[in-house]
């Protein structure tokens, strides 16, 4: 351990015995906070990105340091060596890191010379029990960067901090976006917990902390080739749009924007958008995404881009093609049954009858149900459309015990189907009580069993 400038007397450590430490929260203290970094502080700024918690150490009322903590940096090479993570765990598990963006102490440091381990030591303790209160999650280790021309980091080495090395010369100066400052700064960190390390590159993190981990960002699992082909379908989409100032064609959009939904993205058009961020290089390429001539990277289309498109093709072309892709990779459809069934569309109000077939899952059309009116007409558009086999089993709800729907499954495409009988059929229901044999439900009997309460 670094030894102090000098040992402190017994006053000051009354003092240092002494000191408090108190998370500012009212917009008074963060003004006096910033205002006081904004004049000592070396950096000449109070700004600090993403979550964020300042504390200001005081003896008997009066401030003697502040001590400010943000989000970690985004990717440190050494950091996240010593961690020994992969890329999908840091994704997941970064929030669990703070950094010690800002560290002023006010007061003499040679007239109180443990002032600033003491300080960092009352922050630490009560560091992830604060942050757990505000952002409703722990921290496990934290980061700090010292400028070596200015400083040599004995506060953090006196405290158990371990010295990663340089960093590469970059600077924060958004959520994710960093410049270079050509002034490299020693890299410190420090875990919280004696099996931190070990937790955060762990397989499984351990119970108590998976309900704070992070989904991981949904990826495209289809290989190149597979992408090629469906976008080679989709070229076959009319293009509505001028030829002019065209980056991304219409095949391109409408493949990624269906790889999106296999892969179970959600949020509309911001959704595929961010889905489409995701992709690997290989998969631009056989996308044909836009190649920037400037950086020579595959970029791809925005969301208003996205947008644009998936408003302005036609529904039936894309279903057709969609649907002769789906044929292409799974092959011939063997499968026994079919169910139709309505869903709205979550946020739109939109509602859809679609037709799957089971168990494979795999889709054999979507209708959109008309204003003012229901799934019936809609379910009967789909039936007379879509790809039924003979001897198919067709299910549907109650609502579709339609006369002309199930004339409709059973004469044009020569399946059979299942439809329950409820209150809403209440000759039909009554018919059949009579009529079915005994032994099937909702038999009756005949005239030997009063019929059942509905």
């Amino acid at each position: 351990m670094v030894k102090p400038l000098r040992l402190p007397g017994v006053e000051e450590q009354k003092l240092l015995e002494g000191l408090e430490i108190e998370l500012l929260r009212g917009r008074k203290q963060h003004h006096r906070w910033n205002r006081l970094v904004v004049q000592q502080h070396y950096l000449r700024s109070a700004r600090m990105v993403g979550e964020q918690l300042r504390y200001a150490v005081s003896y008997q009322g009066q401030w003697l340091a502040l001590l400010g903590w943000s989000a970690p940096a985004w990717h440190l090479e050494a950091r996240d060596a010593w961690i020994n993570w992969s890329a999908d765990q840091r994704r997941a598990r970064l929030h669990f890191l703070a950094q010690n963006s800002r560290f002023l102490i006010l007061a003499d440091r040679t007239e109180f010379p443990n002032l600033g381990t003491r300080s960092i030591r009352l922050c630490l303790d009560r560091l992830s029990q604060d942050w757990q209160e505000q952002y409703q999650h722990p921290i496990l280790a934290v980061e700090s960067f010292v400028d070596a021309q200015l400083f040599r980091g004995t506060i953090y080495k006196a405290s158990n901090w371990t010295l990663l090395g340089p960093t590469a010369g970059f600077g924060r100066v958004a959520e994710d976006f960093y410049v270079r400052h050509n002034r490299p700064k020693q890299l410190w960190v420090r875990a919280l917990a004696p099996q931190a390390r070990e937790q955060l590159c762990s397989a499984t993190l351990p119970e108590k902390l998976q309900a704070y981990e992070k989904p991981l960002p949904l990826r495209c699992g289809h290989a190149p080739e597979q992408l090629r082909s469906l976008r080679e379908r989709f070229a076959e989409v009319t293009e509505f749009r001028k030829g002019q100032g065209k980056r991304h064609r219409v095949p391109t959009v409408l493949a990624i924007a269906a790889c999106a939904k296999m892969a179970g993205v959600i949020g509309g058009y911001s959704g595929v958008a961010a889905f489409a961020r995701n992709l690997t290089r290989p998969q631009r390429r056989a996308l044909r995404c836009w190649l920037n001539p400037k950086t020579r990277e595959f970029e791809v289309p925005s969301e208003s881009c996205i947008l644009r498109v998936l408003q302005g093709v036609s529904p039936r072309e894309v279903e057709a093609q969609t649907l002769a892709w789906q044929d292409d990779i799974l092959g011939p459809n063997t499968d026994p049954l079919v169910a139709i069934d309505g869903k709205t569309v979550r946020h739109s109000g939109v509602h859809l009858v679609g037709a799957i077939s089971l168990p494979s899952h795999r889709c054999l059309g979507v209708e959109t149900v008309a204003d003012k009116s229901n799934e019936i007409p809609a379910a009967q558009k789909l039936i007379q459309r879509a790809a039924i086999l003979p001897g198919q089993m067709v299910s549907l709800d109650a609502m579709h015990t339609q006369h002309e729907t199930v004339a409709q499954i059973l004469y044009e495409k020569g399946a059979d189907y299942l439809v329950p009988l409820k209150g809403n059929q209440g000759t039909l229901l009554k018919t059949a009580k009579d009529l079915l044999p005994e032994s099937v439900s909702p038999s009756t009997g005949g005239a030997r069993v009063q019929p059942r309460p509905q």
